[in-house]
């Protein structure tokens, strides 16, 4: 149940990204950031993958004009 918490928040920020809404996507980020924590605090979703998501994520973002 976790997982496809995560996975649904993913794709809002990447359907943002791709609509090039710059602060949808920024807001959509924001909201799947602890979701993504709150998976790797409890094993679901190893730390280090969810530290590169957020990072490319938030590179994807702050490229968008």
């Amino acid at each position: 149940m976790r997982m496809s918490r995560i996975r649904t928040f993913l794709r809002k920020v990447e359907d943002a990204i791709s609509s090039g809404d710059k602060e949808q996507a920024r807001s959509a980020f924001q909201a799947a950031q602890p979701e993504l924590m709150r998976g790797a605090k409890r094993g679901v979703i190893h730390r280090n993958t969810v530290a590169r998501r957020l990072s490319r994520m938030s590179a994807r973002i702050k490229a968008m004009a």
